[in-house]
This record gives C-alpha cells, sequence and structure tokens, in this order.
C-alpha cells in the first residue's frame, strides 16, 4: 500500500509537466505574480524540509548506526554528493535547451506557427529531453521520501508539480512553433514528465533488495542535496525572473512557515 501511495504521488509530480503544456493552449497570458509566488512557496518547502526534517533524519540515523564521526561524514558525503549528481546532469545540458530557460505562454503565438522549423524543433526536443533527464532524481527523490513519511512527502510533491508547470511550457513552446501541432506540443510536454514514475520504479527494484538503514539514511542524504540544489539553482531564480524579488520571497518565507507549522502538528 506504501509502495502504491508513494508511486502515485510521483506519478502527479511528474505529469504536472502536462498542465504547462495545457496553460500554453488555454490561456493568453502567462501569471507571472502567481508563479514568481508558487515558485518561492515550492522552493521554501523544499529548503525547509531538506534541512530540518530529511538531511536531520539522515544525520542520526547514520551517526546511530556508524559513530558520530563516521556517520556525519557519511551524510555530509550523501548530501553533497547529491547537490554534484544534479548539478552535473543541468551541466550537460545545452543551456538553449535547458527547460529552466524561461519561456511564457506570450511566446505561444498561435496565429503565427512557424511550422517545419527545424531549429524550433531541435530545442524542443531537447528541452522534452533536457526535462525527463532532470525529472529522473526527482521522481526517485519524491518516491523514497513519500516511502519514508508520507506527511513530508506530500507537500515535497506539491513542490515538485508547482516547479514542472514553467517545464511543460518551456517544451510546448518551441514544439508548437516548429510543428504547428497542438497535440505534439501537449503530449511532449506531459510525456516528459514520465521520467519521474519511471524513476520511482528503477528506485524501487534496483535498492529495494539492498535495503537497509544505513543505505536508507544516505538515499534521504542524497536526496535532500538534490531537492536543494533544484531550490538554490532553479525554483528561486525562475521566481525572480517570472516576478518581482519581494513576490519570491514572499513565497519562499510562506512556503517554510507553512511547512514549519506542518511538520510540528502532524510529525
Amino acid at each position: 500500500m506504501r509502495f502504491l501511495t508513494a508511486f502515485g504521488l510521483t506519478v502527479f509530480a511528474g505529469l504536472a509537466t502536462g498542465i504547462g503544456g495545457a496553460l500554453a493552449f488555454f490561456t493568453k497570458k502567462t501569471n507571472t505574480k502567481f508563479l514568481a509566488i508558487s515558485l518561492g512557496f515550492s522552493a521554501g518547502v523544499m529548503i525547509y524540509v531538506s534541512m530540518v526534517e530529511i538531511f536531520q533524519k539522515a544525520k542520526n540515523a547514520l551517526t546511530s548506526a556508524l559513530g558520530n564521526f563516521n556517520g556525519y561524514w557519511a551524510v555530509l558525503g550523501g548530501f553533497f554528493g547529491g547537490i554534484l549528481l544534479i548539478a552535473i546532469i543541468d551541466k550537460l545540458i545545452p543551456k538553449a535547451e535547458n527547460p529552466h530557460e524561461l519561456k511564457k505562454i506570450e511566446d505561444m503565438d498561435v496565429s503565427k506557427p512557424q511550422i517545419n522549423n527545424k531549429r524550433l524543433l531541435r530545442m524542443g526536443l531537447f528541452t522534452a529531453l533536457a526535462v525527463t533527464i532532470h525529472n529522473f532524481p526527482e521522481g526517485i527523490a519524491t518516491f523514497m521520501t513519500a516511502i519514508n513519511s508520507l506527511e513530508v512527502a506530500i507537500p515535497i510533491t506539491v513542490a515538485i508539480a508547482i516547479h514542472n508547470i514553467p517545464e511543460g511550457i518551456a517544451v510546448a513552446v518551441p514544439i508548437y512553433h516548429a510543428t504547428g501541432s497542438r497535440k505534439k506540443a501537449f503530449w511532449l510536454s506531459f510525456s516528459s514528465g514520465l521520467a519521474e514514475p519511471v524513476g520511482a520504479i528503477i528506485a524501487y527494484l534496483f535498492l529495494i533488495r539492498f535495503w537497509n538503514p544505513v543505505l536508507d539514511a544516505l538515499i534521504l542524504a542524497i536526496i535532500a542535496g538534490v531537492m536543494i540544489y533544484i531550490s538554490l539553482d532553479e525554483l528561486l531564480p525562475s521566481a525572480e525572473k517570472y516576478g518581482k524579488h519581494h513576490l519570491s520571497i514572499i513565497g519562499l518565507v510562506t512556503g517554510m512557515v507553512i511547512m514549519a507549522v506542518s511538520l510540528y502538528l502532524f510529525i
């Protein structure tokens, strides 16, 4: 039952890219204020949960199992290893196709589709591939967090889902302009999020047989690092680009406050 719930949350988070793709066709203007606050909120949730809950849980488990010295260095290795992993993935993706190079719905000029533009098609396909690659470790993070604690996983799922909406827009805009097909643009943006449930399945199949308290804690440390990097490198810069500085900070602090209260009340 826990597996199905964790997997369901991962599917929901991943397929939020389809929401971004749909927004590109059914709304005429990007609500930049909403996105700035929402992305800041997501960053606040992920930063607070990663450092206050996930990192501390991993540290306590590793120091109990390995001793204070070895356990502390193990949690640091896992944490910064997670940051390094997602940073390498980000570095390998060309800037032009990086899903974090923002696009707005206004860029989706439905009256002037640039059909058969090979450069735009290449950009759209590579953006879809980039989103897929990025979503893979995010899927593992969402799934493994849910396996450990549903109370923590639910807000993390919402945060990652919000984070995936602009990525769906980033895929849909160039694909539409290249092909003139709304259907292709939507389905590519939608399917690029499937990497998250695929990541969850692979994590389950390959990690569960080796599962023990030490591996569990190391995975949590890596997840904390991945989510901190996503927050600082993707969510906050995106929030600032979509809106004014103070809107992203308001969202950030609001996310932290809500998580602080939630963790106190429900965990």
